[in-house]
């Protein structure tokens, strides 16, 4: 598929559905309680995190080994379409690790220096020709239209590690190292199979999917349509809604009750989503289940869905994230959740948020065991290596040893009007449900790229 320019206003509906963001609140209300103050000291001078130990520390670093690399200091860039969407995740989490990181001692003495690149949405070619003049490396970022600057990257050579990646193009192309699962692979197979063979099998029969119109969303819908269908799903109702917003939601409601819609998988913004669920209430019709996505699993959605959270069954894969409001059963994500007091206190961790600093820590491990000859090829060898990665046990297990493999965990959650919770998907590794069939797509979708398309090879990475 080649990448073509977008109208803004379709752009929203991609940058909504295929990124994924999750806001600006979390999911729960754990990050409410204050960190001690020794436990907060003993974080800033700890380079522990999680289960890993000495992720950051100091050290005899005396050279200068690479672009944006000097005996001192590391200069990384943070892709956001922050001055776009106002939403800052990425940027605090940023600020979050190279604080956290830093007052550790660095990564073997060297500071941390994080350069935010607002692409602020169609922008994204210029923060990446920018990037490639100044930045060691790429670092807990993401922007909705990212297949715009894959190609100027790679032609500079620039590892990835991305806290979310939204196009295929980009999605397991060279130099990346994505915690997300490969583009071959749909990401949530376990998560249908469920829905429409264990949970509510009488829905299988009735199944719909609405997402934005614009050329971005329609790939991840044709991509959702495939993957349901493969899970044994009959698609009976296909809308596309316009992604510059919608006056009336009525005429979709009501689309959807003529058809007998009993599952809906809505591609989309999750304020838009509140409204059509709120028209469906009101006229007293419920969908067996509603497939939110995992960009409306934020405190933002609660209140906008409002009562018909009551009435309508709304649910989301976190595709292996430990779930926000559950931190205190989980010592990396409350260690997470401390430092985020500690470092920026009026911002909210959000499920992109939390997939960046696992993205960091990866970066971060990597480098360190390079020492002082810290080079591009051996941070991006030294990250290829992880083959069972958790961001300290911010994650399920993802093999990080392929470049295009399948996710092997999943985890659902359920919306109520008094937080969101673990659904009941009977889960078998903690949090977890780790026998997640892989589904790789027959669809011809578009292709991630490669060092080979801008004539280039592992060879040239110095």
């Amino acid at each position: 598929m080649r990448v073509k320019a977008i109208p803004v206003a379709l752009a929203v509906s991609a940058l909504l559905a295929v990124a994924g963001c999750g806001g600006h609140d979390s999911a729960g209300d754990e990050s409410d309680s204050e960190p001690s103050p020794t436990k907060a000291a003993q974080q800033a001078t700890s380079g522990d995190f999680g289960d890993l130990k000495s992720v950051c520390g100091p050290g005899d670093a005396k050279s200068a080994t690479a672009q944006g690399v000097t005996a001192d200091s590391i200069d990384v860039g943070v892709f956001s379409d922050v001055g776009f969407t106002k939403n800052s995740e990425f940027v605090d989490t940023a600020k979050v690790f190279t604080s956290w990181c830093n007052a550790a001692g660095g990564i073997n003495g060297r500071k941390l220096v994080a350069t935010t690149r607002d692409s602020k949405l169609m922008e994204v070619r210029q923060r990446m020709l920018e990037a490639c003049k100044s930045d060691f490396a790429l670092v807990g970022g993401g922007s909705a239209l990212d297949a715009l600057g894959v190609q100027d990257r790679l032609k500079c050579l620039l590892p990835d590690f991305p806290a979310q990646v939204s196009q295929i193009q980009n999605q397991g192309s060279d130099l990346q190292l994505n915690e997300t699962g490969g583009a071959s692979y749909d990401r949530y197979p376990g998560y249908y199979q469920w829905l429409l063979k264990t949970a509510y099998p009488k829905s299988a029969g009735a199944v719909g999917t609405i997402a934005g119109d614009a050329a971005v969303s329609k790939v991840i819908d044709a991509r959702a349509q495939e993957s349901l269908k493969a899970a044994g799903a009959k698609i009976t109702y296909h809308d596309l809604y316009p992604a510059a917003g919608v006056s009336d939601w009525t005429p979709y409601a009501q689309s959807i009750k003529s058809k007998g819609v009993k599952g809906l998988v809505f591609l989309g913004d999750f304020a838009s989503l509140s409204k059509l669920e709120q028209i469906l209430t009101g006229m007293d019709y419920k969908l067996d289940w509603i497939d939110a996505n995992n960009n409306a699993y934020n405190s933002a959605f609660l209140q906008l869905a409002g009562k018909s959270l009551d009435y309508q069954n709304n649910l989301a894969d976190l595709s292996g994230v430990h779930p926000l409001e559950k931190a205190a059963d989980n010592p990396a994500t409350e260690q997470l959740v401390a430092l985020y007091k500690q470092y920026v206190p009026k911002a909210q961790i959000t499920l992109p948020g939390t997939r960046g600093f696992a993205a960091w820590l990866l970066f971060a491990k990597a480098a360190a065991s390079c020492g002082d000859k810290l080079t591009r090829t051996c941070v991006y060898e030294a990250a290829r290596k992880e083959s069972s990665w958790t961001g300290g046990g911010l994650l399920a297990p993802v093999d990080l040893s392929k470049p295009d493999a399948p996710l092997t965990c999943f985890n659902i959650e359920k919306a109520t009007s008094k937080g969101w919770e673990p659904a009941d998907f009977a889960p078998n590794d903690g949090a977890y449900r780790c026998d997640e069939p892989a589904y790789e797509f027959k669809g011809d979708y578009g292709k991630p790229l490669t060092l080979a398309d801008v004539g280039k090879s592992m060879s040239d990475v110095k």
